[in-house]
C-alpha cells in the first residue's frame, strides 16, 4: 500500500525521499503525502452519497478531480457537476484550491471561472476538515446559498423564485460526462 501511495506523491514527496541534509521539507512533504493517502481511503470507504474525488493521475497526489451531485429537494437535484483540486505543500495548514470546472449558476459560485466563496475555503479554514467534510459542505452550499456574500448577484437576486432560477441554471448546465463513457 505505501509502494501505491508513495507513486501518487509529487517527485521528490514520497516519504522516503528525504535530501541528503534530511531536510525538513522532505518530511513536511511526506507527511501532506501520507495526509492525503489517508483522506482518499477514508473517501473511498465512505457512504456519503453524491460525492466523490480522486487523484487526477497517479503520478500527482496534490491535483484532484471530484464530483458532487445536487442534493435532493433543491433545484440542483439531478445535477453532477465536477470540481478540481489542488492541495498546498502544507496542507492541511492551509486550504485546497477548490473550482467548479462544470459551469454552476449558484449565489457563490463564478459562472465563469468557477470560484467558490464559501469561508471555510478562506478565512475559517481549520486542519481539521479533510476533503469529505469539504464536499459535504460544498453539497450543502448548493441548496443553502450565502446571499449575503454572493460572488454572481444575478443568481443571489432570483434564489427566492425557484422556476426562475431553474431556467437560469438549465442555461449553464451541461451535464458531466464519465471518463469511461467518453
Amino acid at each position: 500500500m505505501d509502494q501505491i501511495m508513495s507513486s501518487l506523491a509529487p517527485r521528490g514527496a514520497a516519504s522516503g525521499n528525504k535530501p541528503a541534509g534530511g531536510g525538513a521539507g522532505a518530511e513536511s512533504a511526506g507527511s501532506v503525502t501520507k495526509r492525503l493517502s489517508n483522506e482518499l481511503m477514508t473517501l473511498m470507504m465512505s457512504s456519503s452519497p453524491g460525492i466523490s474525488a480522486f487523484p487526477r493521475s497517479d503520478a500527482n497526489l496534490f491535483d484532484w478531480v471530484g464530483t458532487i451531485e445536487g442534493p435532493a429537494g433543491t433545484v440542483y437535484a439531478g445535477l453532477k457537476f465536477k470540481i478540481s483540486i489542488l492541495f498546498p505543500a502544507n496542507y492541511p495548514m492551509s486550504p485546497p484550491a477548490i473550482k467548479f470546472d462544470s459551469p454552476c449558476y449558484h449565489p457563490n459560485v463564478d459562472i465563469n471561472g468557477g470560484g467558490i466563496c464559501l469561508d471555510i475555503l478562506q478565512d475559517k479554514w481549520s486542519a481539521v476538515y479533510s476533503v469529505q467534510t469539504i464536499l459535504l459542505s460544498l453539497q450543502s452550499l448548493l441548496g443553502e446559498p450565502n446571499n449575503a456574500s454572493p460572488l454572481n448577484p444575478d443568481a443571489a437576486a432570483i434564489w427566492d423564485s425557484p422556476e426562475q432560477f431553474k431556467v437560469q441554471l438549465m442555461k449553464y448546465y451541461r451535464p458531466v460526462v464519465d471518463e469511461a463513457e467518453a
